[in-house]
């Protein structure tokens, strides 16, 4: 049972929230109930590719923790891993990320080759990083942001979607948000922790300074709710069909179908101020999905914002 439990926790089911991102390009070009005639309706088919990109990314984990082991052990949290703490072994684990490489591969053969080559850009990459990259300044950082990029591109390439620049913009800037917010958690945890310096878990740490990291966290806050907000603004949308035409003749022009993505903008820039005020008063960054799933004031404000997407884009055009 430990060993099953151990399985679990490697695989970090939590973390298959971020693979949701592979409905963005769904949702905001407003085929997210399509049904075409020939084919699968547009969301059963983006689910398909949601499962698949669970499954790699769970095998990266295992694949991650292996590297990790050594500095893992140090660490006053993740010490308690099932691999860095014996509960599950590095051959074990090694197998059990093949099996999921080789599951992933042959789910992947229901989609075209475009897909597979995102598949296997990210994996190489995923590796990549656990390996290198996330041992260098900026090039770690990046890492993760193109992660999030592949899963839109992915979600986008298996239904033939196109999306907007702004809001592949939106998509850089948050992860480049988060993954600082990540950064600046983990240095200020292990900075409160006597018993472990710095860089002895996380040898990148000590090549960010607070001060730099505080730089950083400002630029793509910032740059996260303004490119949305642009995107919002840009965002054309087919006119009314389902609702009656009259209710928009006695609307102004500016709040037009055309504009009312814009009113989801006040909820993007409290989302943007609550997850500043958790990572420096509560130091809560350092797992951003977990921040989602337990901040009530930031779960309710994803809801609401999901919410309002579907009911401009499905309910009032």
């Amino acid at each position: 049972m430990n060993l099953f439990v151990g399985i679990i926790k490697t695989a970090r089911p939590q973390q298959w929230l971020k693979n949701v991102a592979l409905y963005a390009a769904l949702v905001f070009s407003g085929f997210f109930f399509y049904d075409p005639v020939d084919a699968p309706p547009y969301f059963v088919t983006v689910t398909y590719a949601f499962v698949v990109f669970c499954v790699l990314t769970s095998s990266i984990y295992f694949i991650n923790d292996i590297f990790d082991y050594e500095a893992d052990k140090k660490h006053p949290f993740k010490s308690k891993r099932p691999i860095p703490s014996g509960v599950l072994s590095r051959k074990l684990a090694m197998v059990l990320a093949a099996i999921g490489l080789l599951t992933t591969l042959i789910l992947s053969f229901q989609f075209s080759a475009f897909f597979q080559l995102l598949i296997l850009g990210y994996a190489l990459l995923q590796i990549w990083y656990s390996k290198q990259l996330k041992h260098i300044p900026i090039l770690d950082i990046s890492t993760i942001a193109t992660g999030f990029l592949i899963r839109i591109y992915a979600g986008a390439v298996v239904v033939n979607l196109h999306m907007s620049v702004w809001f592949l913009l939106t998509v850089i800037s948050a992860s480049l948000f988060l993954a600082v917010g990540k950064r600046q958690s983990e240095r200020t945890l292990l900075q409160g922790n006597e018993d472990i310096s710095v860089g002895e878990t996380r040898k990148i740490l000590t090549r960010y300074t607070e001060r730099l990291l505080d730089q950083y966290t400002s630029m793509f806050g910032m740059a996260t709710w303004l490119t949305y907000a642009l995107f919002a603004f840009q965002n054309e949308i087919s006119p009314p069909e389902r609702v009656s035409a009259d209710i928009y003749t006695y609307l102004p022009k500016a709040l037009h179908s055309q504009k009312l993505l814009m009113l989801t903008v006040p909820l993007v820039i409290f989302g943007v101020m609550r997850y500043l005020q958790l990572i420096y008063e509560s130091n809560k960054g350092e797992s951003p999905e977990k921040v989602l799933l337990q901040d009530k004031p930031l779960k309710y404000t994803v809801g609401l914002f999901g919410a309002l997407v579907m009911i401009i884009i499905y309910v009032l055009t």
